[in-house]
């Protein structure tokens, strides 16, 4: 079996991939998915990746085959960069399903943040400066805000875990009854302007 080369780029909702794969034949490429596993057939060319650092709904997905690469678009569960293509780090949807909520045209889909929160902080431990650039720093800002999860109850928690993830850091927010309604969007500083990056 031959492992062919691929590399990927993402934004927030999709991730492709590029299986550099000359030649392939459309008739004999397989390509299967499950939430955190892809696994790339073509002949005696096979690749394997998982765990994928993120979760993927494999359902939602674009093949194309081209004479040099195929390219493999899938779709995240969870808005975010995952900045590696795989990884041990703990799946937060793993127990707790994304439901989804009915309306007149479409399905869309919504997070558990409360969900998402008690499992973030059961698997939270105390990390160095090495492990985690942003421990250090400016510890005046740091353990300011630190102070402020510590002591905050649950629904503080999640108000400042889901303004500060959606907002792309912009906003951070205590009041989960203003949060919960809907997404949090990002705000510049007096004087700049706000852009998404894809």
């Amino acid at each position: 079996m031959a492992t062919p080369r691929y590399e990927f780029y993402e934004n927030d909702e999709t991730l492709t991939l590029s299986i550099f794969d000359r030649g392939a034949n459309p008739d004999v490429v397989s390509v299967n998915l499950e939430p955190r596993k892809l696994t790339y057939q073509n002949g005696d060319v096979s690749l394997t990746l998982q765990p994928l650092k993120g979760q993927i709904d494999p359902e939602q997905r674009n093949i194309t085959i081209g004479k040099v690469k195929v390219e493999v678009k899938l779709s995240k569960i969870v808005q975010g960069r995952w900045g590696t293509l795989t990884g041990d780090a703990p799946d937060v949807l793993a127990s707790y399903p994304v439901a989804s909520a009915p309306s007149s045209t479409a399905t869309t889909k919504r997070k558990n943040w409360e969900g998402i929160t008690k499992d973030i902080l059961s698997h939270e431990k105390d990390k160095t400066t090495e492990e985690d650039p942003n421990t250090g720093g400016d510890s005046t800002v740091n353990s300011f805000f630190q102070q402020i999860f510590a002591n905050a109850d649950d629904d503080t928690k999640r108000a400042m875990m889901k303004s500060f993830q959606e907002s792309g850091g912009t906003t951070l927010s205590t009041n989960w009854d203003e949060v919960k309604q809907g997404r949090v969007e990002g705000k510049a500083p007096e004087g700049s302007e706000f852009k998404k990056w894809n």
